[in-house]
């Protein structure tokens, strides 16, 4: 809000701002900043793209399932290609839409759009990150996707990470007998499974990874020279994600066990978000009972 009242070239844009109730404290404030584009993501991407040539500052909101979808070939050429200063926040990430299914699930997004060459790919674990993360992107020139959830969270961090740095890992807890690397909203839940696996006498680190593309190589590289293993967790299908790129860095650096967390080759079941992790062992004691294989 405050770079709004400082920037008049930023502008947001959005899908459909009766699902996204969070907008529309911006939406009263700044009614000349804000576009309602209606059901139309493949128009939202594009027209973000036109404002950024005319010198906007363009910030598009759509659910995620759909911005990483039904637009990709308008986020590949309009935004990526022809780099456009667009910034895309897909709303609604991962499996947040519970009930509703597969249709509305985006466990498919990080695989299809950090695909796009020219195109970062972002998944701030809580507030305080999403805040330190924003700041930098409203001031950069370049396009970026960055996926949030639908509900509240509980943070990760008490404030702004003071060491906060762009495109580099947040190290959450210290360990040295296996590292825990997750994104977006497995973050807390990794970080709850490093706390029990202490109280089991195992060391466990915790990478905040997130920037997921570019991927902080060397924040990997580091944990796997000082730990046993490595576990990823994500919100995301098993193929094309988090863990396959942190799979890749290790496979060609420095190889050891590493146990990727992530959602089945099949539509989620329906739930609430907790109810899916658990299902799926993406909760904290899922998390904890996986490392605790992988060291075996």
């Amino acid at each position: 809000m405050e770079h709004a009242k400082e920037d008049k070239t930023l502008t947001v844009l959005c899908s459909d701002s009766r699902g996204s109730a969070s907008l529309a404290p911006f939406a009263q404030a700044f009614p000349e900043q804000f576009v309602e584009m209606g059901i139309a993501e493949q128009s939202l991407v594009s027209t973000a793209a036109g404002m950024a040539r005319c010198g906007l500052r363009p910030f598009a909101a759509s659910p995620a399932s759909f911005l990483s979808t039904r637009s990709m070939e308008q986020v590949k050429v309009d935004v990526a290609y022809s780099h456009t200063n667009v910034k895309l926040i897909g709303i609604s990430g991962g499996i947040s839409y519970g009930a509703l299914g597969m249709t509305h699930h985006s466990a498919q997004d990080i695989a299809a759009l950090a695909s796009i060459p020219g195109l970062r790919v972002y998944l701030p674990s809580d507030r305080f990150l999403t805040q330190a993360l924003m700041e930098v992107l409203v001031q950069d020139n370049d396009p970026a996707y960055i996926r949030v959830g639908r509900n509240a969270v509980e943070d990760v961090y008490d404030a702004v990470p003071e060491h906060f740095q762009m495109d580099k890992a947040l190290t959450v807890k210290e360990g040295t007998d296996v590292t825990l690397i997750a994104c977006g909203e497995l973050v807390r839940p990794a970080l709850d499974a490093a706390l029990l696996l202490e109280e089991k006498g195992i060391s466990a680190r915790v990478l905040d990874m997130y920037c997921v593309k570019p991927l902080d190589r060397e924040a990997v590289r580091k944990a796997a020279r000082e730990t046993k293993a490595i576990v990823t967790a994500e919100e995301h299908s098993i193929f094309g994600g988090l863990g396959s790129m942190v799979s890749q860095v290790v496979g060609e650096s420095h190889p050891l066990p590493v146990k990727n967390l992530a959602l089945p080759d099949e539509p989620a079941i329906a739930g609430k978000s907790a109810e899916v992790f658990a299902h799926y062992g993406l909760d904290a004691q899922g998390i904890a009972k996986a490392a605790r294989e992988v060291l075996a």
